[in-house]
């Protein structure tokens, strides 16, 4: 009878626990609505909309391979059928390696310890030990006596009770200290791990020789049956991983690339993680992403899940980690966050004397857009070394009586019938500037240092052309990246959302990596046009500025957007697509088909490419181990 009221004392606790937090997140959010919206202007449910129609989805989603949980246990949804995980439990790799699961511990609750413990035993790869460095105070004594009793039933769980509570980093380094095994990954004492992730890391361990590997995640609420945020990320990209923590869960690095990087710091807690992957990407051998939600992260009060200002100090240490990153790197420029209360970050990289930036129009388009376009360049842009160039078509005479207007003018006659790719060279080569920046002739300027935050990343050696944010008067996306295969054979990340409702993980909040920008604003070192011989002339009307991108790409350069340089399209009445277009896309696809077939590398493959609101693709089938 002892053992039964126990039982049933423990489950009484665990539901009033449970009720606790609904109450505590509804008030959380209630809490945090009401500030955002005096901060803000109501736009924190038109900012959350993609998560929550991915939330939608997931709650509805057909989930007929789940099985109820046996009484005590929380498993994560199956992702696979029994058959598969039978299959991956026989599974032999050519490499034999052992991966060692850190998890530091601070007074855990005794349900929240258990889930976590249990499915890393159900791995469905066996070569594994759990590190367990307990921090914990005297009155949460209970930890010790959990693990302990896991240890003796498996020798791979080890445990360590530490003398002291030494923070998230010194406890964490503590536990890197009892690691035996040849891949370590960071497992958060309080979240969970689906049964085959360590399998599916092993697989790209192996078919990639990777020694850096993470993979997608999502957020749960009080079980893995509640999980409702998906976080589906980009492969690896440099920038975003600046200013984005956006591997975050579950991660997954070689023994030797820790040995070469150093441990944790103490000085960026609450972004310990942040900087530790900052430091191992900048020296990895190879980075795999793998994309398949595997790790469960759960929202509670005190986590990070469920409400940031939790932990306030991991702005503070994000700032340090990504200034850290600034002087390892020999780049020079400020570090801030983001937006208020958020772990996202802006960069101001210095900039490196003031070269002269010629700005590259069509001038076939409408001459009142296009004189609007110009007085806002001369007028509104507060960088001073500025030259605009026009390229006119012959004949059309758009471009008469411009070059009394403004000084720093210039406009080039171009042949009758030449096309858009042609204008553009010809203007190039008329051009004085140090770097070039294609500006649609129907925009105007909205940031005022528009052209300063392109130059921060143009000027850079590693990058090779930067874009900026190009909004409708009404303040939806028309450029904010390209993303190929989107909607055809490229389109633009969140094309026809409004700003709000296309932030989807807080994408229009900072500068991130895409496979290309728009030439209705991007920038680029003169010398690499030059190298690149200008835009391809085999195209008429469009895709020339992707195949531009690409080729940067080509030459293991980085396209970087960036949303401080915001730019405004004009009201106009005849549309831009021209018939030429469709030649130009089979043009594109001809040449990068084999590019734009292995996917957009900064695009999860699991949202759907006929739509450009982040919708998540539905699960096919049986199995789709991509998404929930």
């Amino acid at each position: 009878m002892g053992d039964r009221d126990a039982l049933l004392r423990e489950r009484e606790e665990t539901i009033r626990r449970q009720h606790i937090y609904i109450e505590t997140l509804e008030k959380a959010l209630a809490q945090r609505s009401a500030d955002y919206d005096a901060i803000s202007n109501a736009t924190l449910w038109r900012m959350t909309w993609p998560l929550r129609r991915a939330s939608a989805w997931l709650r509805h989603a057909p989930m007929e391979k789940r099985r109820p949980a046996k009484h005590g246990e929380t498993p994560p949804p199956s992702l696979f059928s029994p058959e598969e995980l039978k299959t991956q439990r026989s599974e032999s790799f050519p490499r034999r390696i052992k991966i060692s699961i850190a998890t530091p511990l601070y007074n855990t609750p005794a349900q929240f310890l258990r889930e976590m413990i249990q499915p890393v035993r159900e791995q469905t790869y066996a070569d594994w030990e759990l590190c367990l460095a307990d921090g914990s105070d005297g009155e949460h004594g209970e930890a010790e006596s959990i693990c302990r009793a896991f240890a003796a039933e498996d020798p791979r769980i080890r445990y360590r009770r530490l003398t002291e509570n030494g923070g998230i980093s010194a406890n964490t380094n503590a536990c890197l200290e009892m690691v035996t095994g040849d891949y370590i990954g960071f497992l958060d004492h309080d979240d969970l791990l689906h049964p085959a992730a360590l399998h599916q890391v092993m697989r790209a361990i192996c078919d990639q020789d990777a020694d850096f590997v993470y993979t997608d995640e999502t957020i749960f609420w009080i079980s893995p049956q509640n999980a409702g945020i998906p976080h589906l990320k980009p492969d690896y990209a440099p920038d975003t991983l600046c200013v984005n923590n956006y591997i975050c869960h579950f991660a997954v690095f070689s023994r030797a690339l820790l040995e070469a990087t150093g441990p944790l710091d103490p000085a960026c807690d609450g972004a310990q993680d942040h900087d530790l992957f900052l430091r191992m990407t900048e020296k990895a051998r190879r980075i795999a992403h793998i994309p398949e939600a595997l790790y469960y992260w759960r929202a509670h009060p005190d986590s990070m899940a469920g409400d940031r200002d939790s932990k306030p100090y991991a702005a503070r240490g994000g700032i340090r980690a990504v200034e850290k990153r600034l002087k390892r790197l020999g780049l020079e420029g400020g570090v801030d966050v983001a937006a208020p209360g958020e772990t996202l970050y802006r960069v101001r990289y210095a900039l490196r004397g003031q070269p002269r930036v010629s700005v590259l129009i069509d001038g076939a388009g409408d001459r009142t857009c296009l004189e609007g376009c110009l007085r806002s360049v001369f007028a509104s842009s507060s960088y001073p070394d500025i030259e605009a160039v026009v390229a006119c078509p012959g004949g059309t005479g758009p471009c008469d009586g411009l070059r009394e207007k403004w000084p720093r003018l210039r406009t080039v006659e171009c042949p009758k019938g030449a096309s858009a790719p042609e204008r553009l060279n010809r203007a190039a080569d008329a051009c004085t500037g140090e770097y070039l920046l294609l500006l649609g002739g129907d925009h105007w300027v909205v940031s005022p240092d528009w052209i300063q935050e392109l130059l921060m990343f143009a000027q850079r050696p590693d990058v090779g052309a930067a874009g900026g944010l190009v909004l409708t008067k009404e303040g939806n996306v028309l450029q904010s990246g390209i993303c190929l295969g989107l909607q055809g054979a490229a389109g633009s990340f969140a094309l026809g959302l409004d700003r709000q409702r296309a932030n989807y993980g807080g994408r229009l909040l900072y500068a991130r990596n895409v496979s290309a920008v728009s030439g209705d604003c991007l920038m680029l070192r003169r010398e690499l046009w030059q190298r690149l011989k200008g835009v391809d002339t085999g195209y008429k009307t469009a895709y020339y500025d992707i195949d531009l991108c690409l080729r940067l790409r080509k030459m293991g350069l980085l396209i970087v957007w960036t949303p401080y340089a915001e730019l405004c399209r004009q009201p106009f009445s005849a549309d831009r697509k021209s018939r030429g277009r469709r030649a130009d896309e089979k043009r594109f696809r001809r040449i990068w088909k084999e590019t734009i077939g292995a996917g957009d590398p900064y695009f999860n493959p699991n949202f759907m490419l006929n739509r450009t609101d982040f919708a998540i693709r539905p699960v096919p089938g049986q199995h789709d181990a991509r998404v929930l």
